[in-house]
Parts: structure tokens; C-alpha cells; sequence
């Protein structure tokens, strides 16, 4: 890739389409659920969500993104809040939640597709998500927009090494590429420890795991209030 265009690199969640959203929803039914007074467990909302983050956070290490590591780590924060294995109809009822994630329906964020097809005649699109291949897949799919990126890569993290390999793929010149997305963690920092740019848009339902903080006097991050900016700057 090379001439004047630029090579803009674009997370999906969050980003392109709301989806920590439909997340917050189902921990919401569970920190209800967890605190019903019939349950007993007397921990209160805040001590059943930091007993769940913390879950969720070592089950990330081992068995990566998605709904189904999401539901299991229900499952096991449940068994460790009650001290005892999940039974048959709690299990149960955590499956249910499974249709919320069936990928059927993509909610893009306003203005996404709008602005990506302008840029598209602009510069060189790349989209790198990451999670689980198969629910990935299924919601690029849906969104319509696959037909914009040059690659659309799913990967199991997104780390420096993800950028520089990605960086190599294209034969892509660091400072001439931008990264973009939500997360401070996944999108931003390694990319920048990557050599590349990065533009951050927030997102206030970005996932609690997904936060970190930012170099304010980092020159070479662009912070955006909304995706639709992006077309005063590329």
C-alpha cells in the first residue's frame, strides 16, 4: 500500500456497532438477580459486579473473548458467591441469555456506515477485531460493511505484536497508518507501541476491562467525540 493514501486500521465493537451494551444488559438481570433479597448473599451490587469483573478478568487470560467465556464466567462467579457448584436450573437459566448474543441483528453506531463509505474512496481500510472467530465473523456479516476493508482480520488479543504482524502483512509504514477505536488498551496503546497513530473514540459503554489511561500529551492520538469526525481529519 503505499502513495498519499492513508491506511486507516478500525476496531469493531464499539466502534462500528454497539456492543458491550447488550453485555451490560445481561449483568444487569444478574447483579438483580445475585442481590434478591431471597438469595441472601448480602454482598450488594457493588461486591457482586467487582466478585464478576474479577472473573471475567482471569477467564480473559485463559480462554479469551466473547458470549460463551461471558456466560461461563456467570457460572462460576455464581458458584463462587454461593460457595457450591452452579445447580442444573441456574445453569439453565444463564444459558437462556444466550440469544442476546446470536448476532442476528447488528446496531450500528450513527453515522458508521455513511462515513465509512466516503473514506473508503479516500484511503485503505483494515478491520481488526478481536474475539471469538465464529461470533466475530457473524456480526461483520451482518453489519454490511465488510465490503469497505481491504482485510478484515479477527484475532484471539489485540497486543503490539498484533500491530507490528499486521504492520508486516500490508508492508504497511507505521507512521503513515492509524489505528481507531474505543479502547484504550485494545486499540490505542499498542498501537502506538506498535510506531502507529491512533485516533480514540469513546464509547460510554466500553467495557470496564477495556480501560486504561492515555498520554495526554501523546501528539499522535486524535481524540474524537464521534465517528462521523473522522471525515474532518481523513
Amino acid at each position: 500500500m503505499g502513495g498519499t493514501e492513508k491506511v486507516l486500521i478500525f476496531d469493531a465493537d464499539d466502534t462500528l456497532w454497539e456492543n458491550n451494551v447488550i453485555f451490560e444488559r445481561v449483568i444487569d438481570e444478574f447483579l438483580d438477580w445475585m442481590t434478591d433479597p431471597e438469595i441472601g448473599l448480602r454482598l450488594g451490587r457493588d461486591g457482586v459486579r467487582a466478585a464478576l469483573d474479577a472473573v471475567e478478568a482471569a477467564n480473559a487470560e485463559v480462554h479469551g473473548y466473547g458470549s460463551k467465556v461471558f456466560l461461563r464466567s456467570l457460572g462460576e462467579c455464581l458458584a463462587q458467591l454461593h460457595g457450591r457448584d452452579a445447580t442444573a436450573a441456574e445453569l439453565a437459566r444463564i444459558a437462556a441469555w444466550a440469544a442476546s448474543f446470536d448476532g442476528g441483528t447488528v446496531e450500528l453506531i450513527p453515522g458508521v456506515a455513511a462515513t465509512l463509505a466516503e473514506l473508503a474512496g479516500r484511503h485503505h481500510l483494515l478491520l481488526l477485531t478481536k474475539g471469538d472467530a465464529e461470533e466475530q465473523r457473524r456480526k461483520v456479516d451482518n453489519s454490511a460493511l465488510a465490503h469497505h476493508f481491504r482485510g478484515v482480520h479477527i484475532v484471539a488479543e489485540k497486543d503490539v505484536g498484533t500491530y507490528r504482524n499486521l504492520a508486516r502483512e500490508y508492508a504497511l509504514t507505521p507512521e503513515s497508518a492509524w489505528m481507531i477505536g474505543n479502547s484504550p488498551k485494545s486499540d490505542i496503546l499498542p498501537a502506538r507501541a506498535a510506531g502507529m497513530n491512533a485516533v480514540f473514540i469513546p464509547n460510554d459503554n466500553t467495557w470496564v476491562l477495556e480501560h486504561s489511561e492515555l498520554d495526554p500529551a501523546d501528539e499522535r492520538v486524535l481524540r474524537l467525540s464521534a465517528f462521523t469526525e473522522l471525515l474532518h481529519h481523513f
